[in-house]
């Protein structure tokens, strides 16, 4: 089985990204399934419900959240109507939605089984439970359903991460660093699970995390954050694909990156009607 997993769509420049690379990506590959993480598709901060909806109709298949998983109400308030959108599965019991789910792979095809664990060390707006503690149980229930495992691990601290990594060898197929938007160099096979620190962003090359490179100057500058303003020079789809084998361990992992073409124009800061009308309308839902 090959899947490819779509690295942190990032504001509009993601979307747009999604839209124009995603096809080819799989068509080259040979893909049967695909995980994104979106949790920073609607604004550079979060998912909104009618991007939801827009990614899972480009071809996405499961769509992971992180520490943004609440942040627009309207996905909160429709959580439980898509099963195709995660949340970190380490939270309270009361909170909207599911963090792990087994899918199919096409009509008829085999199972496939998709979690998120959201980490411990960084995050202000949102505690998740242990993830070490979760994760053996967590595969135990989903290897009952399916061999094919895969956990994206949002996280902050690479100590964490890899430590995690660790625990999971022998057990999952693979767990993919997310989170901190920058692809980085070191996807390997460990005792039979794929992983990587961090699979990258799928959003603006050119920027800070997806963001606006002159915004997050003045923000370091001023201590004012602002997140407002999206990137959107260079868009580009960054991730892995993986290969598992019969028995769902990792056969192997790379990195892979499309350029889309050119945005039309820069989104506007402040979003006005005129953006709105010149733009598409269902990625800058």
């Amino acid at each position: 089985m090959k899947i490819l997993y779509i690295a942190e769509i990032t504001g509009k420049a993601g979307i747009h990204a999604i839209k124009h690379c995603l096809a080819a990506a799989k068509k080259e590959h040979g893909v049967s399934f695909v995980i994104a993480c979106a949790d920073g598709a609607t604004g550079g901060n979060g998912l909104g419900r009618n991007h939801a909806a827009y990614l899972h109709k480009l071809g996405a298949d499961v769509l992971t959240l992180g520490e943004c998983c609440f942040y627009k109400k309207d996905l909160v308030e429709n959580m439980a109507r898509l099963p195709w959108v995660l949340r970190p599965e380490n939270l309270n019991a009361p909170a909207p939605g599911l963090g792990a789910r087994v899918y199919r792979t096409g009509a008829g095809g085999e199972k496939i089984a998709v979690a998120v664990l959201l980490g411990q060390s960084g995050f202000s707006r949102l505690h998740g439970e242990n993830p070490f503690a979760r994760l053996p149980v967590l595969l135990e229930r989903l290897k009952q359903e399916t061999p094919f495992v895969v956990v994206d691990f949002h996280a902050a601290a690479t100590a964490e991460k890899h430590t995690l990594f660790a625990l999971a060898a022998g057990r999952a197929g693979a767990v993919i660093g997310s989170h901190t938007r920058v692809q980085t160099a070191d996807a390997a096979v460990l005792a039979g699970v794929a992983v990587i620190t961090d699979a990258g962003r799928t959003g603006s090359a050119e920027s800070v995390g997806g963001a606006d490179i002159e915004s997050r100057i003045r923000e370091y500058l001023s201590g004012i954050p602002d997140w407002t303003k999206d990137a959107w020079q260079k868009p580009e789809l960054q991730g892995v694909v993986i290969e598992l084998d019969r028995t769902g361990k990792a056969l192997s992992i790379k990195t892979v990156r499309y350029a889309a073409p050119p945005m039309a124009r820069p989104p506007a800061a402040n979003g006005g009607a005129e953006d709105a009308a010149e733009a598409d309308p269902e990625e800058t839902a």
